[in-house]
């Protein structure tokens, strides 16, 4: 439903969706690669290591293909207007929070697949492998995953602001903006 400006007057049912299942993805794959990282550089990269690439790598791209859904959903159908309670500055704030976390859930699971077709180490679960997207180079991997581990550093910053607000705005100012992306 559109509201006076032809915007929709709340995030779609899909939409919503998306987001919880984004985020539930993105707040388990940056513990579990900060841990997976540290177990293969303490183990010589065991078994147990392993699957938890195997799984590290396919939930990533998993978020890939869910962050492509959520992008051509919001660009066919748009977001809701500003709630009317933010301040210019908060919606300054707001914006740029939710333009650089749509970018880096971009930037970062394909820094993530470029290093492993540089790597190579393609294997996904269900033995499936992914299309290399470059030729093997070692130390070119071993740069790409070093910036693939800045940037999701840089996701769990953004997305602690992006809670820390969004409970700012329901627990302190008491206005609707939670409410617009509660299922």
């Amino acid at each position: 439903m559109a509201g006076e400006t032809g915007r929709p007057t709340a995030y779609s049912g899909g939409q919503k969706l998306l987001h919880w299942a984004i985020a539930l993805l993105v707040l388990a794959m940056i513990p579990v690669g900060l841990y997976m990282v540290r177990r293969g550089a303490a183990t010589n990269f065991d078994a147990a290591t392993n699957a938890l690439y195997t799984a590290h790598k396919t939930f990533g791209m998993l978020i890939l293909l869910l962050m492509a859904l959520r992008l051509a959903l919001r660009l066919g159908r748009g977001a809701p207007a500003p709630e009317p309670t933010l301040t210019p500055v908060q919606r300054i704030g707001s914006e740029s929070v939710h333009g650089l976390l749509y970018v880096m859930l971009f930037v970062v699971p394909l820094l993530g697949w470029a290093g492993i077709s540089a790597y190579p180490a393609l294997g996904i679960l269900g033995g499936y492998q992914l299309p290399a997207l470059l030729a093997p180079n070692q130390p070119l991997a071993e740069t790409l995953l070093k910036y693939h581990g800045y940037a999701a550093l840089a996701v769990a910053g953004l997305v602690a602001l992006h809670i820390g607000a969004a409970l700012f705005h329901r627990l302190i100012l008491k206005d609707g903006v939670l409410r617009r992306m509660l299922p």
